[in-house]
């Protein structure tokens, strides 16, 4: 049905093939139910099939995700994302998660879980596609990074730019550009909203001037690798972000010049933190250190 709507493409978010993996985060599904229906799409004439991949789960080991990244790359999808495992208990809770803080991966074995996940990709062909994506040649997001019309949405990186995304069921954010709007995070809230016809909106905000100007770096950085200074900054806004770059730039992640900024090789995984010090709100509201290691 949705292929006669005319959509073209299709993602999977799999996460990890590991039983107690998945047991632990409570997504159970066998590769061989993801194969049929991987193939399946193929068969009906979806362009393009992403397989979404987290590293740093809990109980994930190097040869667990090994295995995964084995049996994803069999598949042959044309995009691959390798999402790092947020942990954000002080916002989520600890709900009916199967696992305790002890179980996650320490910094380094997650480190080390990004690096390998990246190597074995690029052995297989794959291409790197601003953070946390990577795509086949063939693809179009490929393509589009090449001629530097990349854009990225709330749901990852998009062929091309959209200033319209809408949001459907229960806490999912819609984007029109010029403003952001979540729906009702439980089902009860959202259901009665619905029933009673009225749009189920938990919260928004809308963009001023400045912030479609940060909202234009911070894109630049994720989709390129690299943003002008002389674009929308006043000299004291430009101060404060140079010096929230400091270490990272310290560390040899970035290289700044008079007019921009440009990520290096070996800042890609930071580009999350880098973006961080554009965000004038944030550097306002000062947040805490915990949000900000949590990135990586």
């Amino acid at each position: 049905i949705l292929y006669d709507l005319g959509s073209r493409r299709n993602s999977f978010g799999i996460q990890d093939y590991d039983p107690v993996v998945q047991k632990a985060i409570h997504r159970v599904q066998s590769f061989e139910q993801v194969k049929k229906v991987h193939k399946q799409s193929k068969k009906i004439g979806y362009e393009s099939i992403s397989h979404d991949l987290i590293f740093g789960l809990p109980f994930q080991t190097e040869d667990s995700i090994r295995n995964t990244i084995k049996k994803t790359i069999g598949l042959k999808p044309d995009r691959i994302a390798y999402y790092s495992y947020a942990h954000v208990p002080w916002i989520k809770g600890v709900g009916q998660r199967g696992f305790d803080d002890k179980d996650l991966p320490k910094e380094n074995e997650k480190r080390y879980l990004y690096e390998l996940g990246k190597q074995l990709f690029f052995d297989a062909g794959y291409i790197e596609i601003g953070m946390d994506h990577f795509a086949l040649q063939s693809d179009s997001l490929y393509k589009s990074m090449k001629n530097k019309k990349l854009h990225r949405n709330f749901m990852g990186y998009t062929a091309g730019k959209t200033q319209l995304m809408i949001g459907l069921g229960m806490s999912s954010i819609s984007d029109s550009w010029y403003a952001f709007s979540q729906n009702e995070k439980t089902i009860e809230a959202y259901t009665e909203k619905v029933n009673n016809g009225i749009l189920p909106i938990f919260r928004g905000h809308l963009l001023t001037d400045k912030d479609l100007i940060i909202r234009k770096h911070i894109l630049n950085l994720m989709c390129n690798l690299e943003t002008e200074w002389n674009v929308g900054l006043n000299s004291q806004e430009k101060n404060e972000i140079l010096n929230r770059l400091q270490e990272i730039s310290d560390d040899g992640l970035i290289d700044v010049y008079n007019n921009k900024i440009v990520v290096k090789e070996e800042g890609r995984m930071f580009v999350r933190n880098i973006c961080m010090a554009f965000d004038l709100r944030l550097i306002e509201n000062e947040p805490e250190t915990r949000i900000f290691s949590m990135t990586i």
